[in-house]
């Protein structure tokens, strides 16, 4: 058996090779917050625009997909994409852009998506934001924390529209834009959504938020009826950072700077 000897020279200079790429990986896990903002039922990665621009602006890294089925993939629309579809678009797309140290911003029923991520990829996250949003809980969907009322909506507009394969939008001025000129801009972009998002339950493995912290932003004037009673529940809960912007429902539209300026408040 051949034996094989290192010379201390050689030794040395793999000692430094090791020692970088330990201090390489290192950096990239521990390198600056990355904000991902993930939109709300019927909207898109475009809805953030104002948004990203102001953090960009200051500095900070921003990522703003766009979920399966909606906005510019409106043309993948099809009846297999359920919430579990919406939850691997973003767990995919954090680990094919390498992204660690995420703030996980969620906008309404994307409450249910980060709330899936966060139960699939902890250490990949380091807060969850949600943004006037929908908290399910496991083996909830988005139908069953909707008002009776809305339910039933829901279910009849999409059956329907297309026999069950997406609900119809509701135009921007539900969502509170008040703006003549953000209410053209809004609804020429607002697309269906996959009705089995809503109908899909959410199957959480994990303690809800699987321990990152939780931060809740609550949009109070005018307050969505539907979303009230889950910004109610986190204002009176010890695990949540409760927080308020005084708009409507998107307030990536109707209040970007303030929302920018609280989002870099909890970086």
């Amino acid at each position: 058996m051949k034996s094989y000897i290192i010379s201390k020279k050689s030794f040395y200079i793999l000692l430094i090779l090791i020692v970088s790429v330990f201090n390489v990986n290192a950096q990239s896990a521990g390198k600056q917050p990355i904000f991902v903002l993930v939109h709300g039922a019927f909207h898109g990665g475009w809805c953030w625009q104002r948004v990203s621009k102001e953090l960009r602006a200051k500095g900070d890294l921003v990522y703003t997909p766009t979920l399966t089925g909606l906005a510019e993939h409106k043309n993948t629309l099809n009846d297999k994409i359920d919430l579990n579809t919406h939850i691997d678009d973003i767990v995919n797309f954090i680990i094919a852009e390498d992204l660690h140290n995420v703030i996980l911003v969620g906008h309404s029923y994307a409450g249910a998506v980060i709330a899936g991520v966060a139960d699939r990829i902890p250490e990949r996250l380091s807060k969850l934001i949600f943004l006037d949003a929908m908290l399910m809980e496991n083996g909830q969907s988005a139908l069953d924390v909707s008002p009776d009322d809305i339910r039933a909506y829901f279910i009849k507009a999409t059956t329907d529209y297309d026999k069950g394969l997406s609900i119809p939008f509701f135009t921007s001025d539900f969502f509170g834009v008040t703006n003549a000129t953000d209410i053209k801009w809004v609804n020429e972009r607002l697309t269906n959504q996959p009705f089995k998002t809503f109908s899909q339950p959410l199957v959480l493995k994990h303690a809800y938020g699987n321990h990152l912290p939780l931060v809740y932003i609550a949009c109070t004037q005018p307050e969505l009826r539907a979303i009230k009673p889950f910004a109610d529940k986190t204002k009176s809960s010890k695990d949540w950072k409760y927080l308020e912007l005084k708009t409507g429902h998107d307030a990536m539209i109707t209040m970007p700077v303030e929302l920018s300026n609280m989002l870099q408040s909890l970086n």
